[in-house]
């Protein structure tokens, strides 16, 4: 346990992280100790962290098979697991398997096992099928978000998935929402139940912004216009909507972007990566973009559309307000239209967004795309020199940079776009010639 707790001292500097919050101390303590746990906390506390840390420590440095499955709802939230565990930088490989890429560039990052799987419940159950890995060392299985990876349409896959996982001894299930019916298949005996959704102190306000109109376009780019140059999300119903929102929000000259199931999963990974680094202050979206999403602190949420039920109205307005930060959500409603219950019991406060705002002036970014990662021995900083000594940047021209394993996002300022491409195209970073485009 000693050896633990100086990697865990280790990964929270990586992370830039003091320590630990009280609920992710409880889980760590938890899930170490006990066989099956139940942890259910709001969005945004850091339950991936909870139960990616004490997994770590109970991993085998001598084996070379796959130890531990997690399996997420979504390929966002996949993905951003991944990420969170290689950024830990543990010694252990994690490997993220979805539907919406190649399958032979999972069987190429599985040659190599990863100690711990991510992925969701198709391809995990895919894999299991065709047998792509061995399953007698995987002792350790999580849900995360259980509640909707449980709900139809996974329930076959995720029922599967544990029939062919002979010898699971830890089971770890995560969620923001109670109240769940956890089906039989999963075979809980005696869980342990941790339930911190009482105890988070929320710091959201939620406000009520009316449109005289039953069409709330223009309300909308009031809306926008009201909470000025910060990140936020507005959340349609449908993702049909979106398009039209789009047009009404481009003719208005409202930079912004879009994320819905009907996007290919490649379209997916950019708009997030746009929206991260600044290219775009706004997402549209669906209630896809509600859990599991990697994205930096949001300031507000527009409800376009009212919520359907009040758990969605729980998960939009988990996106912003995270990890003990403020935020608001704006319900957005015709003046004839009647709250559902689960709102109208907050008492949200009315605020007017009429009238002229004066928008600061802010650095418009743009995401450029080299086609180099990590495969190629490529470094963010390999990056950095080359933009600043062949791009000519000034440190404050450069943006976010995000690695991947064979590709680079890097964000500039759009008017030092033209001049970057110019002269870093075709040139070699680190012994790799790369081409530089707009992404």
């Amino acid at each position: 346990m000693q050896k633990g707790v100086k990697n865990q001292k280790e990964i929270l500097q990586k992370l830039g992280i003091k320590e630990l919050n009280p609920m992710q101390v409880e889980a760590f303590n938890t899930i170490v100790a006990q066989p099956e746990i139940i942890l259910l906390s709001p969005t945004g506390t850091g339950k991936t962290l909870a139960f990616l840390l004490p997994i770590l420590s109970q991993l085998d440095p001598n084996s070379i098979e796959v130890q531990a499955i997690i399996l997420a709802p979504s390929r966002e939230l996949a993905i951003q697991i991944e990420n969170v565990a290689r950024q830990m930088g543990s010694g252990f490989k994690t490997n993220a398997v979805y539907g919406g890429r190649l399958f032979t560039k999972d069987k190429q990052e599985l040659k190599h096992r990863p100690a711990i799987l991510v992925g969701t419940p198709g391809r995990i159950a895919d894999h299991l099928r065709r047998e792509s890995f061995d399953t007698q060392e995987i002792k350790t299985i999580v849900l995360d978000e259980f509640d909707k990876s449980l709900e139809i349409g996974f329930l076959d896959d995720m029922s599967e998935i544990l029939s062919l996982l002979p010898s699971i001894y830890k089971k770890v299930l995560t969620s923001a929402t109670q109240g769940v019916e956890i089906p039989g298949f999963v075979r809980l005996r005696n869980p342990t139940s941790l339930n911190f959704l009482q105890k988070s102190t929320p710091q959201l306000q939620v406000k009520i912004i009316s449109s005289p109109k039953k069409d709330k376009l223009e309300t909308l780019v009031n809306a926008l216009r009201f909470v000025g140059n910060e990140p936020g999300i507005v959340f349609c119903n449908f993702k049909e909507t979106i398009g039209r929102v789009s047009d009404f929000l481009t003719e208005n000259g409202i930079k912004h972007g879009f994320f819905h199931g009907g996007m290919e999963q490649r379209d997916r990974e950019r708009s997030l990566i746009k929206f991260r680094n600044g290219t775009f202050q706004i997402l549209l979206a669906t209630d896809l973009a509600a859990r599991g999403i990697d994205v930096p602190e949001i300031k507000f949420i527009i409800h376009y559309h009212l919520p359907l039920k009040k758990q969605e109205f729980t998960h939009r307005n988990g996106r912003t307000a995270r990890m003990n930060q403020t935020g608001t959500a704006y319900v957005l409603t015709w003046e004839e239209e009647r709250l559902p219950g689960f709102i109208e019991e907050l008492f949200p406060d009315a605020v007017d967004v009429t009238g002229e705002h004066i928008i600061e002036d802010c650095i418009n970014w743009i995401t450029l795309f080299v086609s180099g990662g990590r495969k190629d021995k490529i470094s963010k900083g390999d990056i950095a020199g080359a933009f600043f000594k062949l791009g000519k940047l000034k440190p404050n021209e450069l943006g976010t940079i995000e690695l991947k394993t064979d590709c680079v996002f890097v964000s500039v300022p759009e008017s030092k776009a033209a001049q970057v491409i110019q002269k870093l195209n075709n040139t070699k970073i680190k012994k790799k010639k790369v081409r530089v485009t707009l992404a």
